[in-house]
């Protein structure tokens, strides 16, 4: 066997990576049957089946499994190499950030900004999206770096990496009139906006409300944090924000503070492939102490921008 098609190995690694034929064929923008023959071709070079059947879907074989690791680690290489070049090939290096939406996006702009030189050396791209999609993208190469509100599970996500950035606690917060019981109790006077349950934050607010005894009704849940302020300040809905934030959400009209808590944390975390510590904006980011922007200390609008070496 003195040549194997890349392109046939390609559709083959891309079927393990995304789980099935159809959304490999999705991803490659080909049809299911054109994936399907490929992967055929490939199995007669090399002589064996790489997949078989188990119910209605597809598993790798000993055969497929062996074929898979160095495929991975070649298509892996390849990626690696091609964010290398992507990122120097211009006098300016892009730099891909995914947020996630469940993050307070002020202050996921200051991070961002603190490690932006003014030179224009560094593009900024920034993408928002839920955890679990942008995880998808970065392990794709698609992004240089994830900012979001829980790490990564290595475990399940190997070769990224994830570091904690700082946290703070939330507040709670409405329009007048205020409820009469006292804080937390008055958050079953008021329907209540909250982070959806599938966020950190929405976990952390479901176990927490058991452990204060209270079962308040919830008006609506969000994804976005900044969707679900924005909804706080147009009705009479109890919404919940960092705390860092309260002097800023109290000048807004008629809003007013029911309470605060550091047994609810919003935690900010830096997800990158480990490839990617090379990126100078990324290690900046990883190398950077921000533990005064989640103790409040710092004017949000005079933080200056780094200077970095390439």
């Amino acid at each position: 066997m003195s040549h194997l098609n890349y392109n046939h190995l390609y559709y083959f690694w891309m079927t393990q990576k995304k789980g099935s034929v159809t959304q490999a064929a999705e991803a490659l923008f080909l049809t299911p049957q054109t994936v399907t023959g490929q992967i055929k071709l490939l199995e007669q070079r090399l002589g064996g089946k790489l997949l078989k059947r188990k119910g209605r879907s597809l598993e790798a074989t000993e055969l497929g499994q062996l074929v898979f690791r160095y495929a991975d680690k070649m298509f892996s290489l390849s990626y690696e190499m091609l964010d290398i070049v992507n990122y120097r090939k211009e006098s300016q290096i892009l730099f891909d950030v995914g947020i996630a939406d469940a993050l307070s996006k002020r202050l996921a702009s200051r991070v961002l900004l603190s490690v932006i030189p003014n030179d224009g050396s560094i593009h900024l791209r920034c993408f928002e999206s839920t955890h679990e999609l942008l995880l998808e993208q970065l392990s794709e190469h698609k992004l240089d770096m994830i900012l979001s509100d829980c790490p990564v599970d290595s475990g399940q996500h190997a070769g990224l990496l994830s570091k904690r950035l700082g946290g703070c606690g939330v507040s709670f917060f409405c329009k007048v009139p205020l409820p009469e019981k006292p804080f937390p109790a008055c958050l079953e006077e008021r329907k209540l906006l909250i982070p959806g349950r599938r966020t950190a934050m929405g976990r952390q607010l479901t176990q927490w409300f058991e452990q204060q005894g209270i079962s308040p009704s919830i008006l609506g849940e969000f994804d976005d944090a900044a969707l679900m302020k924005a909804f706080g300040f147009f009705n009479q809905g109890i919404f919940m924000a960092p705390t860092i934030y309260r002097e800023e959400i109290l000048e807004g009209e008629g809003v007013m503070l029911l309470g605060e808590t550091q047994d609810l944390m919003e935690e900010y975390y830096v997800i990158f492939a480990e490839r990617m510590i090379q990126h100078p904006a990324v290690k900046r980011v990883c190398e950077s102490d921000f533990s005064f922007l989640f103790a409040g200390e710092e004017d949000f609008t005079t933080i200056q921008p780094a200077t970095l070496s390439f």
